[in-house]
This record gives structure tokens, sequence and C-alpha cells, in this order.
């Protein structure tokens, strides 16, 4: 009986993240950019504007190609600049004032809609989400790194 219970909380689950993931895809097309160069923008503000590629792959789990090739277009279309860091092997990020505008009317818009969705649930409600949320991430990758 247990079983059933847990697929159906598991359907559940993933269902939502899905949901979550699909609120995101249709902002970034929403507002004329790829999912990749959506994150781009929102880690860069975040981080206020000055990053690594390394550290934009780090942060939402995407390859270095990929993440390459969002950055490249970026450039071209003016809203980034490209700077190798000493040493060669790594690139800094910055915004070009057209990017910085870019990101403040499109990607803080959706930072806030976020702040404001959070702010919906009480401070205790807030971290018991996240904390469990974080658990049930560690298990699953626990799970599945000792699984396959």
């Amino acid at each position: 009986m247990e079983e059933g219970n847990i697929n159906k909380r598991l359907s559940e689950y993933n269902s939502i993240i899905k949901e979550n993931d699909e609120i995101y895809h249709k902002a970034a097309r929403r507002i004329g950019i790829s999912d990749c160069a959506f994150w781009i923008f929102y880690i860069m503000q975040e981080k206020n504007g000055v990053v690594t590629q390394s550290t934009i792959c780090d942060a939402f789990y995407q390859p270095k190609q990929t993440v390459n090739s969002a950055l490249k277009k970026l450039e071209r279309e003016g809203y980034i600049k490209l700077e190798i860091i000493a040493g060669g092997r790594s690139k800094q990020i910055n915004f070009t004032k057209k990017g910085k505008k870019f990101a403040e009317e499109t990607v803080d818009k959706v930072i806030a809609s976020e702040q404001k969705a959070l702010s919906g649930l009480t401070l205790a409600e807030q971290e018991t989400f996240l904390g469990l949320f974080r658990k049930f991430t560690g298990l699953l990758k626990e799970n599945i790194e000792g699984g396959l």
C-alpha cells in the first residue's frame, strides 16, 4: 500500500517540478531569449553583473559548451563582454550597458515575482520548504549516484 502512495507522491512531485520549469521557460520566451540566456542574465543579476563561465555552469548545471554558445550569442548581440582572466583559462563575463538595462527590465521582474511568491509563505513555511527540498535533493543525489 505504501509503495502506491510513494509513486503517487513522486508523480505529483515530478509534475510540480515540470510545471516550475515551464514557468521559467515561458518567462524566457516572453522576454525573447533562450532558457540558457535567461539563466545567464539571472545569475549575473544575482552576482551583481560580474561572473565567470564556470560560475554560470556550476550555478545552473549546464554543460560548458551550451553556456559557451549562449555567451557568444549574447556577446554578438551586445549584451555582455567576455574578458580573459589572467592565465587565460577562464573568462570573466561583464554586462554592457545594453545588457544591464535589459536584465533590469526583464529578469529583475522575474526575481520580483519569485520574491513575492516566496513572501506568500510564512518564514517558518519558507524554512520548512527549503529544508525539505534540500534534504530530498541530497537523498535523491545520494541514491542515484550510489545506485547507478
